[in-house]
């Protein structure tokens, strides 16, 4: 029987793809919101895809904000886009 391949909903676009194909942001239980790029972190964790395109949709439908039942301030989503930068040039 072949692996089953754990699907992860996008955040932002809503989408089904493979965990591995996705980026992990986490909150963690101090309730700090990062990019885990191991995706191994402890703590809630929703994705997105690898596209900046999603990012920006995230945060316009607040797509984590659901995901975490919490308020995120723009400063955070501005970090995770610099994190996200770093991380893919």
């Amino acid at each position: 029987m072949a692996k089953k391949i754990p699907m992860r909903q996008c955040v932002g676009c809503g989408e089904m793809k493979s965990k591995k194909e996705m980026m992990r942001v986490l909150k963690t239980p101090e309730d700090e919101i990062l990019l885990d790029v191991t995706g191994k972190k402890n703590g809630r964790g929703a994705y997105l895809c690898k596209n900046r395109e999603c990012m920006v949709k995230a945060r316009k439908n607040k797509g984590l904000e659901r995901s975490f039942k919490m308020s995120i301030p723009n400063e955070v989503y501005d970090k995770l886009e610099k994190e996200f930068d770093a991380s893919h040039e």
